[in-house]
């Protein structure tokens, strides 16, 4: 297990009156990629409509909505997004994959090392460190041999990737 500190997800919302108030406030539920060896994952909000969103007038939990996962490998709504944390154990590795979707991943805890399709290597070390990921081919790599790496990563919905009239669709390696 990871030994960075819980995660707290409060949500807000509006009160019958229209003042703002807590709507939840409850620690991330972690689950098991069951296509990475020592990672895990938990939903922080989803949007599956729109962009932009209609969530502020909800009061449905953003956290509880499903991905469907013939879409985008399962992680970005056709029309949305997808704000989650993603850990990896020490050593793990994620297969490459790309979604059609403009990525922000901020790393909060440990190192983790991006690997690109052409075989450049990034390494994030730094809490803050940020990658723009805009529909790359990539995976994810924790160097250590002691410490778990975590990232948060918000994902957009995004036009497909078209290189020299070439569709670039959503890919998952082994």
């Amino acid at each position: 297990m990871s030994e960075a500190p819980q995660i707290c997800r409060i949500v807000t919302c509006h009160d019958s009156g229209g003042q703002g108030t807590v709507q939840s406030d409850a620690a991330l539920q972690w689950a098991d990629i069951p296509i990475v060896q020592g990672g895990r994952a938990a939903t922080i909000w989803r949007t599956l409509d729109s962009l932009p969103t209609n969530d502020n007038n909800s009061s449905e939990d953003g956290g509880q909505r499903s991905l469907d996962p013939s879409i985008n490998i399962g992680l970005v709504p056709s029309n949305g997004s997808n704000c989650m944390a993603t850990e990896l154990a020490p050593g793990a590795v994620t297969p490459m994959h790309r979604t059609t979707s403009l990525d922000y991943d901020v790393l909060v805890h440990g190192q983790v090392v991006l690997l690109m399709e052409d075989g450049t290597e990034r390494l994030l070390d730094t809490p803050g460190d940020t990658v723009v990921m805009k529909g790359a081919l990539h995976a994810w790599k924790n160097p250590s041999e002691t410490t778990w790496a975590r990232w948060v990563t918000v994902l957009l919905s995004a036009e497909p990737v078209q290189v020299n009239g070439n569709v670039l669709a959503p890919e998952l390696g082994e």
